[in-house]
C-alpha cells in the first residue's frame, strides 16, 4: 500500500517509523510503501531558524550525514560565545555551552565565535551594532548578555567585576560581556554636591537640648580611592558629620554656641576635612544652618535680651543727661564772664515766650519790656 506524503516549500518533513527517525524529506510529494501503517510524517516550519525537536541530539550523534546536509551545527565551549548572522545582519547572541542545529535552507547564515577569556569589553565596531537596536527593523535576541553603560558628562563610571572596583570610565558609551563574570558599571557624580544633616537633637555642656541643622558642600577628588575603601561614601560622609557635630556641641555651653557660631563652623570644617581626605572626599564648605531652642528656653532668652537692652538704654540715657548738664554748665560760665552773651540769651528766652502768647500789653515802654520782663541774674545792689 502506497502512502502519499506532502511537504510544503517552507517546510521540511520528518519521517518516523513507529516513532523512530526514518529520514528527512525535502519539499514535494513523496510516496512510501506502508502496508501496516507504521509511517508518520511530522512537518516542521522553516519560520524558526533553530531546529528544536527531541530528535536533535539523536541526529547529531547518530545521523551526522543528515546534519551535514541540512543543518548548521553550533557547539560552543564554556568560555565561548557566538554572534549569529543572517544575510550579514546580527540577529542573535549565543551563550557559552550553546548546542543547537539551524536550518541551512532557510536563509544564508554564519556564526562568529568570541573567546570570553580574551577581554570583557566589546570591540568598538560591535558596540555600534548593539547600541542602535531601536533603529533596526529587527531586534537582536540575547542582547541582555551585554552590559550597555552610558556615562554622561559630569560623571565617571566605576567599573566593578565580582564586586571589586577595577577602574574609572570617562564619559562615553561602554559595552561588556556579562557571560562568566559579574560585571557592573556604577555612575558617580563628580560635580559639587550638597548634603544636609538636619534635625539633630543634641545636649550642650550645660544640659540644654538643641536641634541643629548642618549644611555641607562636597565632591570626590579620588573616586577610586573612595569606593575601594567605602561601600557607600555618601552615607559615610553623613555619619562623620553627624558625629563631629555632636562632639563639638556637647563640649560647649549654650552661651558659647550663640556668641560665636562661626568658630564652631571653622572647627567642624577643619576636623571633617582631615578625617575625610583619606577617603578621597573633599569638603568645600561646612556650616551650622539653624540652632533651634526649646520653647521655654526661647522665652527665657527673650527676657534676658530685653533686660540687657533696657540696661543699655538706661546707660545711654544717663550719658546723654550728663552731656546736656555739662553743656549747660559751660554755657553758664560763658555768660557769667560775658554780659553781651547773657543779653543774647535773655532775648532768646524772650522770643520763646513770645511764641506762646497771643497778645502782649506793654506798660512803661519797650525798655521796661526788655529789661524788666526777663532777667537771668539779679541786679547788683
Amino acid at each position: 500500500m502506497l502512502k502519499k506524503l506532502l511537504v510544503k516549500k517552507n517546510e521540511r518533513g520528518l519521517l518516523l517509523r513507529e516513532g523512530d527517525f526514518e529520514c528527512l524529506l525535502p519539499p514535494g510529494r513523496h510516496y512510501r510503501f506502508d502496508p501496516f501503517g507504521q509511517l508518520t510524517l511530522e512537518t516542521i516550519s522553516l519560520q524558526q531558524a533553530r531546529f528544536e525537536h527531541p530528535l536533535a541530539d539523536y541526529l547529531r550523534q547518530h545521523a551526522p550525514e543528515v546534519v551535514a546536509a541540512h543543518f548548521h551545527e553550533v557547539s560552543l565551549g564554556d568560555d565561548e560565545a557566538a554572534l549569529r548572522y543572517e544575510r550579514e545582519q546580527l540577529v542573535e547572541i549565543l551563550p557559552p555551552g550553546h548546542n543547537a542545529l539551524y536550518w541551512q535552507d532557510r536563509v544564508p547564515m554564519h556564526v562568529e565565535r568570541v573567546n570570553l577569556r580574551d577581554a570583557a569589553a566589546l570591540p568598538a565596531a560591535l558596540q555600534a551594532r548593539l547600541t542602535q537596536t531601536l533603529l533596526r527593523g529587527r531586534q537582536i535576541a540575547g542582547l541582555n548578555a551585554v552590559l550597555n553603560a552610558q556615562v554622561p558628562a559630569g560623571f565617571v563610571g566605576l567599573l566593578r567585576s565580582e564586586g571589586d572596583a577595577l577602574r574609572l570610565l570617562a564619559p562615553g558609551r561602554y559595552c561588556y560581556w556579562r557571560f562568566n563574570r559579574d560585571i557592573a558599571v556604577e555612575l558617580v557624580d563628580t560635580r559639587l554636591q550638597a548634603l544636609e544633616v538636619s534635625g539633630q537633637e543634641i545636649l550642650t555642656r550645660d544640659k540644654v537640648s538643641l536641634r541643629l541643622n548642618l549644611n555641607a558642600n562636597w565632591q570626590f577628588h579620588d573616586v577610586l580611592q573612595a569606593f575601594s575603601q567605602l561601600p557607600k561614601p555618601a552615607d559615610h560622609l553623613y555619619r562623620e558629620l553627624q558625629l563631629l557635630l555632636r562632639a563639638a556641641v556637647g563640649t560647649r555651653t549654650l552661651d558659647e554656641l550663640l556668641e560665636n557660631k562661626q568658630l564652631l563652623d571653622q572647627e567642624l570644617l577643619h576636623k571633617a576635612r582631615t578625617r575625610l581626605a583619606m577617603f578621597g572626599i573633599d569638603l568645600q564648605a561646612l556650616g551650622v544652618k539653624d540652632i533651634i531652642l526649646p520653647g521655654d528656653m526661647k522665652a527665657l532668652l527673650a527676657k534676658v535680651v530685653e533686660a540687657e537692652k533696657a540696661a543699655q538704654a538706661n546707660v545711654i540715657r544717663r550719658r546723654e543727661e550728663t552731656g546736656a548738664t555739662r553743656s549747660l554748665l559751660n554755657t553758664a560760665k560763658v555768660m557769667e564772664d560775658n554780659p553781651i552773651a547773657l543779653r543774647l540769651k535773655e532775648l532768646e528766652t524772650l522770643e520763646r515766650l513770645a511764641e506762646r502768647i497771643d497778645k502782649i500789653s506793654v506798660v512803661g515802654g519797650l525798655d521796661q519790656l526788655l529789661n524788666g520782663l526777663v532777667t537771668l541774674r539779679p541786679t547788683s545792689p
